[in-house]
């Protein structure tokens, strides 16, 4: 846990940094501003003024800005929602993951079932009409039956957006090491891809849009964030750890809390910088591109990139194309239903290396 005086520290470090990378996105209006994981339960509400503040000094916001703030259910009290609210928080991402007592516990999360369903509840009747969750599929002993319940209480909810992911197994983590010693049993491949095609077909019934694999929106309400990223737009990070990127390169501060601090405070950005070479953006269009409905625009890549890479794009999606994995449409190399389902592998098929 961070010391008040640390904390102090802290934050004025990330002013300060504002004031550094002003002229770090150009001209260019702000669209969106996101407080990722852990901002409300780390920083108080005059923390959060000050930034806000200083954000409105520093950059051109566009009229109809997204800003979203992550949170968990038990961070979200009526205070604080209204508290939000009144600053201009205008987007929630709410990590519920389960609405299931069982599945929460196993997943180590700081809420239960009710504190998730009460705190949507609660913000919808403050007038927040932009709210999005995060859910889990593919959890140990968790069958159908069990996903369509969370997935029913869900679109009952009216929410505006969602995010749904696969449980995955990182290496070096306890759950990896539970699975590895037969303590829990994950599911087979199988009976997630089931549980996926429920996913997609319920939110299908349920007028959301499947902009990207694991996001869906109803329409108007896509995140700008993510979609920004996706598109390889210009955005900025403030913070420790925090990733930038311009167009032309990346950079990401130290992740270090005091080295963070004291480069700062000698008036010196702490942060690592990549230029990156054409086949390495290539690459990065095919990362962020590809998961999205739009999939990947032939014509921005005859236009931004190589000809040598629009031939070797176009040659290594003819056998996708035959397996029917992906498809061309307006223009766009696109992945099919059955292509989603193996994505990450066909990334790793068309990037350059």
């Amino acid at each position: 846990m961070i010391s008040q005086k640390n904390k102090s520290e802290m934050i004025k470090s990330m002013l300060k940094e504002i004031e550094l990378c002003q002229n770090y996105l150009g001209s260019s209006k702000i669209n969106s501003i996101y407080f990722g994981g852990g901002t409300p339960s780390i920083l108080d509400n005059r923390d959060l003024e000050l930034l806000f503040d200083k954000l409105r000094l520093t950059f051109d916001f566009k009229k109809d800005i997204e800003i979203s703030i992550e949170s968990n259910p038990d961070d979200l009290s009526l205070q604080k929602l209204h508290f939000f609210k009144d600053i201009g928080i205008n987007r929630l991402s709410i990590g519920v993951q389960s609405f299931c007592s069982r599945e929460l516990k196993f997943l180590n999360r700081g809420h239960n079932s009710k504190q998730a369903l009460d705190c949507i509840e609660l913000a919808k009747q403050i007038g927040f009409n932009n709210i999005s969750i995060d859910l889990i599929y593919g959890l140990p002993n968790q069958n159908l039956e069990q996903w369509n319940g969370n997935l029913e209480i869900m679109f009952g909810l009216e929410i505006q957006h969602f995010s749904a992911y696969s449980l995955t197994v990182e290496p070096k983590t306890m759950l990896h090491h539970l699975v590895k010693t037969k303590r829990i049993i994950v599911i087979d491949d199988p009976i997630a891809v089931e549980q996926y095609n429920l996913l997609t077909n319920q939110a299908k019934k349920n007028k959301f849009i499947q902009y990207e694999i694991s996001n869906f929106g109803k329409k108007e309400f896509f995140s700008k964030h993510n979609m920004a990223y996706w598109q390889g737009k210009k955005y900025l990070g403030i913070g420790p750890s925090a990733h930038s990127y311009n167009g032309i390169s990346r950079k990401w501060n130290v992740s270090n809390n005091a080295k963070y601090i004291k480069q700062i405070h000698k008036g010196k950005l702490p942060f690592e910088k990549e230029t990156l070479t054409d086949n390495q953006k290539f690459n990065e269009y095919i990362l962020t591109s590809l998961r999205t409905i739009w999939g990947l625009d032939l014509d921005f890549v005859r236009k931004h990139f190589d000809k040598k890479l629009l031939e070797y794009l176009i040659n290594r999606s003819k056998k996708l194309k035959d397996e029917g994995k992906m498809q061309k449409k307006n223009g766009s190399l696109q992945l099919t239903k059955k292509g989603k389902l193996y994505a990450d592998a066909i990334v790793v098929d068309l990037i350059v290396v």
